[in-house]
């Protein structure tokens, strides 16, 4: 009856089931390989002399007299300093946090830039004569476009083009942290990421590291930032330390790749804002936690998409699909693409716009469009459709009509809204948000036409039960991080996904219940049937 099941259609399915299972495996490694790198970061071992190991120790542990000197300069290491801070005795364990007035160079106040130096050194020498000086260079100042207020925006958009040009601001806070904790090193089992911040003093055979300097990058954010105006003379600084762990130090370091890294990946500096407060307010088991519920949902979402490419590919009759739902769907990522291509990097904009192909590939194929190239032209076909397929596009018709008089009505009326009482960019702006704001709200009425064409043909066989389970999976997992969100009003999640929390729960579970009722019955009439032929026979 099915002959393909035996040819080769067949053995590239198992070839591409044999692919599948090699890049989970790959991902599994990649993921266990992850686990026993953070078990290492988390657990650094000691050293231990006694079994003759090279070991490094700390020079804190001699108990200097130390001093923190914080200097202000134009070009490290290549301009004059000037003193603002000076701590003397440094207490390493003893936190403290005070407020000076850093006053500007002329060439800072021209648009220009200024570096804040640290230093710790011993108590009453130069740290220019000390030869066991450590010392950090952080940047007082951040190039962005000023931000200005709803009410200036019309203002500025008269300006000369130079306004909307990056300009100096300062940062008006200086975090320091500094290891004072007494950790003995073993040279050969060194963390690499440590040894980007140690400098070893050598006396002979003992080795001693001197004390590990760090400027805290987690704790700046984009609207703390003051603009530099040439007017301006001094600004204030909040200076603050706050002696930490090994684990903490490498913790941070870790963390501030991170950050480097999405700017590299093409971030802006509000969405890393949001990444900060995530990292910065979470303690790291929550953040271990966050990391697995986010590989299970790629996993989740890798299974989906494989599956439901596989089962498009197969699929031969449209019996039982609702064109508009697939349609909606379309426009919907389509939709979500173009708004996010104002605001979103690269990392974001490729899966998303992966997906708006997938969903326009369907679109062809429930619509059952064929595109021929001939002689460097295109010619495209639409095949006719079946009488069970013009049956099921009289119901999703009738489905999606009695649905426009909710939708239609409420978008338009939000859309005429935003226009009257919120402020866009441009036109273009203000119709992409409306749109995708009407796409976030009532999203979940997008399934809803094949709920009811699977009510009239009491049956559901012509949906992929496994993509949607797997959809299931993902949706509810966003659906409780946007809660989460919500209720802690953290701001990391738009207003418009908050309003979409928990949208697509009360349908699936409605196609769940279909699922069990429709099989059930199926498997009634299939064992009465069964029954009656026995009687005849």
């Amino acid at each position: 009856m099915f002959p393909s099941c035996c040819s080769k259609p067949g053995d590239s399915g198992g070839k591409r089931t044999s692919i599948t299972k090699v890049l989970l495996g790959v991902f599994v490694v990649y993921m266990l390989h992850t686990v026993w790198l953070l078990y290492g970061f988390l657990n650094t071992k000691p050293c231990d002399r006694g079994r003759g190991e090279y070991c490094i120790s700390s020079y804190l542990a001699q108990r200097p007299r130390l001093q923190l000197s914080v200097f202000t300069c134009l070009v490290p290491d290549a301009s004059q300093l000037n003193l603002i801070v000076k701590i003397d005795p440094f207490d390493l364990n003893s936190a403290f946090e005070r407020q000076v007035n850093v006053s500007l160079p002329e060439k800072t106040r021209a648009n220009g830039s200024l570096h804040a130096v640290v230093y710790v050194h011993k108590a009453g020498v130069s740290p220019l004569e000390d030869s066991r000086e450590v010392h950090y260079a952080a940047q007082l100042t951040a190039f962005i476009t000023p931000r200005h207020k709803e009410g200036q925006r019309d203002i500025q958009k008269k300006l000369t083009p130079r306004s909307e040009e990056p300009v100096s601001h300062w940062r008006p806070r200086l975090s320091i942290t500094m290891m004072s904790e007494d950790f003995t090193f073993n040279k050969a089992g060194l963390p690499s990421d440590v040894r980007r911040y140690m400098r070893v003093s050598q006396e002979g055979i003992k080795m001693t590291y001197l004390p590990l300097l760090l400027v805290d990058e987690l704790s700046f954010r984009v609207r703390d930032l003051m603009e530099i105006s040439s007017s301006t003379i001094q600004l204030p600084l909040i200076v603050s330390y706050e002696g930490i762990s090994l684990r903490t130090f490498r913790f941070w370091i870790h963390l501030q790749d991170v950050v480097y890294s999405l700017r590299q990946f093409g971030f802006t500096e509000e969405n890393i804002d949001e990444i900060k407060e995530t990292l910065v307010g979470s303690n790291l088991y929550l953040l271990v936690l966050t990391a697995l519920v986010t590989t299970l949902h790629l996993i989740c979402e890798f299974l989906a998409l494989k599956n439901d490419i596989s089962s498009w590919r197969k699929k031969k009759s449209m019996v039982g699909m609702s064109r508009k739902s697939v349609l909606w769907r379309c426009l919907s990522t389509l939709l979500i693409f173009l708004h996010l291509l104002e605001e979103t990097s690269l990392l974001v904009l490729i899966p998303v716009g992966l997906g708006a192909c997938i969903e326009v590939w369907k679109v062809f194929k429930v619509f059952k469009i064929q595109v021929q190239w001939k002689s460097s032209r295109s010619i495209i076909h639409v095949n006719k459709l079946e009488e069970a397929e013009r049956k099921t596009v009289d119901y999703d018709t009738r489905a999606s009509r009695c649905l426009s008089y909710l939708v239609y009505p409420l978008c338009i009326s939000g859309a005429i809204f935003s226009l009257a009482y919120l402020r866009y960019k441009s036109y273009y702006s203000w119709l992409i948000n409306s749109l995708v704001t009407g796409v976030y709200a009532f999203g979940f009425l997008s399934m809803a036409p094949q709920l009811y064409i699977n009510h009239k043909l009491k049956c559901v066989g012509h949906l992929q039960g496994t993509v949607l389970m797997y959809r299931g999976v993902n949706t509810f997992i966003s659906d409780l991080c946007s809660c989460v969100s919500f209720l802690s009003s953290s701001g990391s999640f738009s207003s418009s996904h908050q309003l979409s929390c928990f949208r697509d729960e009360l349908l699936f579970l409605l196609y769940l219940y279909q699922r069990r009722r429709y099989t059930s019955r199926a498997r009634g009439r299939e064992s009465g049937t069964h029954s009656k032929k026995l009687k005849t026979q």
